[in-house]
């Protein structure tokens, strides 16, 4: 079994890791096989890198032939004993699979039970199409973050070249084995920011100013708009713009700008027990019956579940769940949902904080 360990000089990450755990305590991996299944292929490189003495390094260990599988795997779990946490990228469905399949298949005792699994791929993968990324494979977010791979081969070509080395063992083979292991465990670190745009959607961002503002749309007709400026849980390592259902999101570095349109109109408030109320045709208004008793009965009728309502004219914001009541609406089978922007609802910054988070994830699942 041949072993190879690399100090990073100079190396750092630009995301606040410690969010998820102590820095000693996080353990990064990432395995090369001859195949897709355990049954069928070889283990032949598990790569880690982990945080010691203020600075990151990293480990692998390699197979010399196809009989040294059961040697690799307790090397790395005797390794991975005093960690809690284990970072791999698209692990859940392949590294960590495979892996516990060689143990059972050796009749190893080792398990992943002692550490706290965070898949890079599964918390960035839910936000591709707001990335506007083609796909989420590791390589494409190194690109979108604008790094660069020292290694010009891919996984497949490596198993050729592995086969390679066990025929006859040569300095390059060695180097472009553990070299591509090594990059994938550096890019990791590297794609780290990625999970700004996961704290984003999972952090909640906070309204630290709002405001209207008045503009004319291409039209010429005046408009009113809600600008709530946002503080973000991470800083963003890409400026991200979105937009969906009238609402603009645009995030760079730590602060995010959301406009809202606000709408001046006549909405409607629908009463729920519609049988304790008495619709007036004239005046096109619901009244509760204690009240409505004295209206002549010619002037009334029974309320129905369509005209129980009042109207008002006022200016509102759009929701896409019950999130601050009352509620309006435009008709009764309207799908659209409105809330009054009071002016106690525009001092109201836990408010708009809650309703900024709600706007995000009506955008998010848009696309």
């Amino acid at each position: 079994m041949r072993i190879s360990e690399e100090t990073l000089e100079q190396f750092s990450i630009s995301y606040p890791l410690e969010k998820i755990a102590p820095l000693e305590q996080i353990l990064f991996l990432d395995i090369e096989t001859t195949g897709f299944t355990a049954k069928s292929s070889y283990l032949y490189l598990i790569g880690c890198a982990y945080y010691r003495n203020r600075k990151w390094r990293t480990i692998q260990w390699m197979a010399e032939n196809f009989n040294e599988e059961a040697a690799l795997l307790k090397a790395f779990f005797q390794f991975s004993a005093p960690y809690g946490y284990l970072i791999h990228f698209n692990g859940n469905n392949f590294d960590l699979p495979f892996l516990s399949q060689k143990c059972r298949q050796f009749d190893l005792p080792y398990t992943f039970d002692h550490l706290e699994g965070i898949d890079l791929y599964k918390r960035v993968s839910p936000y591709k199409f707001f990335l506007r990324l083609p796909n989420c494979k590791q390589k494409t977010l190194e690109q979108f973050l604008g790094i660069n791979r020292t290694d010009v081969f891919s996984g497949g070509e490596l198993i050729g070249i592995y086969h390679d080395y066990l025929k006859m063992p040569s300095e390059f083979a060695e180097k472009s084995l553990f070299l591509h292991n090594a990059d994938d465990l550096k890019g990791m670190l590297e794609v780290l920011p990625m999970l700004a745009y996961y704290d984003m959607f999972n952090d909640n961002v906070r309204a630290r100013k709002v405001q209207a503002n008045t503009y004319r749309d291409y039209n010429g007709n005046r408009r009113k708009e809600l600008l709530i400026t946002l503080t973000l849980p991470t800083a963003l390592p890409q400026p991200v713009s979105a937009s969906a259902n009238g609402c603009y999101f645009h995030g760079s570095g730590d602060e995010g700008t959301l406009k809202v349109p606000i709408y001046e109109e006549e909405l409607k408030y629908f009463y729920s027990n519609y049988k304790d109320y008495y619709y007036l045709p004239a005046e096109d208004i619901a009244l509760h019956k204690s009240v409505a008793t004295f209206v002549d009965k010619e002037h009334r009728v029974q309320a129905s579940a369509s005209n129980c309502y009042t109207r008002k004219f006022s200016q509102y914001l759009p929701q896409w769940e019950y999130l601050f009541e009352p509620f309006f609406k435009r008709e009764y089978k309207s799908r659209e949902l409105f809330f009054e922007l009071t002016d106690e609802m525009k001092r109201n910054r836990a408010g708009f904080t809650a309703y900024a988070n709600h706007i995000l994830s009506v955008i998010v699942t848009t696309f």
